[in-house]
């Protein structure tokens, strides 16, 4: 697969890791992080159709629509055409994995497990700042100066949906939405679970597993230090 573009997909709730585990394989083996997140805000910060779309269902608190997520995300992933790439918080549902098969093909569908008491006392100590989108955790990565952003000094926020009493519904939500995706992903032979309480003990089995799939490009980045968050 010297020759061979990688395309690959992290999926997990809400502190799942998937940010950290994201850069990590971006900066161990070459890939774009492609993050749906910052799609979504670059199309509401360029006042886009979809962008005022997604910004009107954001401000309501509900979804973003399937066709507004694949109006957002599918025309920058085909600007990345000569890219190997890692897509994370795409797709959520099993209309947009569908609409991501007309762009490319995948070769590897990640999928994080976390126990709920894990994910639980994650999210409790998770800040975020709302403008970029960066998030901190107060127990192991905490902000430089407490309840601001590092890079801009604008206050963070704790979301609703962060708090206790909300994470058990947004984690069957996502279980519920998630496992038709999940199994596309396993019948189509590409799909690669892990579990565990601990992104750096998860982190040695995703790396093994990336790096049959693709050249050592960067080895050396594996022995950088990695800045960490969850996501």
């Amino acid at each position: 697969m010297a020759n061979r573009l990688l395309r690959a997909v992290i999926m997990g709730p809400p502190g799942s890791g998937k940010g950290t585990i994201s850069e990590r394989i971006a900066q161990s083996f070459g890939l774009k992080h492609l993050s749906s997140g910052d799609f979504l805000r670059d199309s509401i910060a360029a006042n886009t159709e979809a962008g005022v779309m997604a910004k009107a269902c954001i401000e309501k608190g509900l979804l973003v629509p399937d066709h507004v997520m694949t109006h957002v995300v599918l025309p920058r992933l085909e600007q990345m055409i000569g890219h190997s790439w890692l897509l994370d918080g795409f797709p959520r549902t099993l209309a947009q994995a569908t609409a991501l098969e007309s762009v490319c093909e995948l070769d590897i569908a990640i999928s994080l497990n976390i126990p709920f008491e894990t994910l639980k006392e994650r999210l409790s100590e998770r800040w975020v700042h709302p403008a970029s989108g960066r998030v901190y955790n107060m127990g192991f990565n905490p902000p430089r100066v407490q309840g601001v952003d590092d890079i801009t000094g604008e206050p963070l926020v704790q979301s609703d949906g962060d708090k206790p009493e909300a994470v058990l519904s947004k984690l069957r939500r996502y279980k519920d939405i998630a496992k038709p995706v999940i199994d596309f992903y396993k019948k189509k032979g590409i799909l690669h679970s892990f579990s565990g309480t601990e992104t750096d003990k998860i982190w040695p089995y995703i790396s093994s597993l990336v790096s049959t799939k693709v050249p050592a490009v960067q080895a050396s980045a594996q022995t950088k230090p990695l800045h960490t968050h969850q996501g």
